[in-house]
């Protein structure tokens, strides 16, 4: 997975690209004109290009099959900050994960490897992004609000979601690597998936490191509260299971940071992230237990009003 990651990394360290730079790359790779698309969006803040990328599985959703179809998302402001800041920045790294893993899927079918389920994955291309002030240390900013990036990140076919985040502005994860989070799904924040953690021992061969999540965290964006960062704003948007993918840093990195991402950390969490498409497919990776959710609701309520902007309904 480390060439991959190189080869976007060189791809998206530019003041220049676009997302019709990635499309092109990706077709090159092997992605057919159906399977993958860019839009382009302006907001208040400057544009930014929307990319989804989608690989078939060999008995996934698109052929008619049964396999589940899984949701990858490169959560992020803006690959860059220019004018302010020179060169890619930290909060690159979901950009970089997503796209390496969907040039990954289409090198392994180039070579006559295929998953079994489809994979959806959605990211942005923006090499012109804001800073915003933030606790501990500064954050990326977007071109454009939450509502609109979740719209086109987050896909109706996503039966489940790997949101993938830079979360290295924070005092409560201290180690250098990545970490997933629990599964939060309809304002409901879950257990641990064993599964997942199991695809984390699995990978990096050392012991799995869960972040931890708040219920502010899984609110929508722009209600005034704190929030660690973006990662679980996907959840505020589909009734699919939701776990955040950090890649995480020792101490406080901003987002802005230039020269801060490290390739190997990287590439740990595509891997990661490919080893869950490819269980989830199978059905050997699950991310909640549906009969417990069940239960849980059954007893104390639906808890959709947390994924609403505004207040509970009475």
């Amino acid at each position: 997975m480390l060439k991959q990651v190189l080869d976007i990394w060189e791809l998206l360290d530019s003041a220049r690209v676009t997302g019709a730079d990635v499309r092109d790359f990706l077709r090159a790779r092997g992605a057919g004109d159906d399977e993958v698309a860019v839009t382009r969006i302006e907001g208040a803040a400057g544009g930014t290009d929307f990319l989804r990328v989608v690989v078939p599985g060999t008995a996934g959703r698109r052929a008619g099959g049964p396999a589940p179809t899984l949701g990858v998302i490169g959560r992020l402001g803006g690959i860059g900050a220019r004018p302010a800041v020179a060169g890619m920045v930290s909060d690159a790294d979901g950009a970089i994960v997503v796209l390496a893993v969907a040039t990954k899927l289409l090198d392994m079918r180039r070579a006559g490897d295929r998953l079994t389920g489809d994979v959806v994955m959605t990211t942005h291309v923006c090499p012109c992004a804001p800073i915003e002030p933030h606790e501990p240390v500064p954050f990326m900013g977007a071109p454009v609000d939450m509502a609109t990036m979740n719209a086109h990140e987050v896909r109706p076919e996503m039966e489940a979601v790997l949101s993938v985040d830079t979360t290295k502005g924070n005092r409560v994860i201290n180690a250098r690597g990545f970490a997933i989070s629990p599964t939060v799904k309809e304002g409901w924040i879950l257990r641990v998936s064993e599964d997942l953690l199991d695809v984390m021992a699995l990978t990096t061969g050392e012991p799995p490191r869960v972040f931890p999540v708040t219920t502010q965290d899984i609110t929508p964006y722009g209600n005034g509260v704190y929030h660690l960062n973006s990662i679980l704003q996907p959840a505020c948007a589909t009734a699919a299971p939701v776990v955040g993918v950090a890649v995480t840093t020792v101490t406080p990195v901003p987002g802005p940071a230039t020269g801060a991402s490290h390739e190997v950390d990287v590439a740990a969490a595509a891997r990661f992230v490919l080893e869950a498409a490819r269980g989830y497919g199978l059905g050997r990776v699950s991310f909640y237990d549906s009969e417990e959710f069940a239960r849980l609701v059954g007893l104390y309520g639906s808890m959709r009003h947390l994924q609403q902007a505004g207040p509970r309904p009475l």
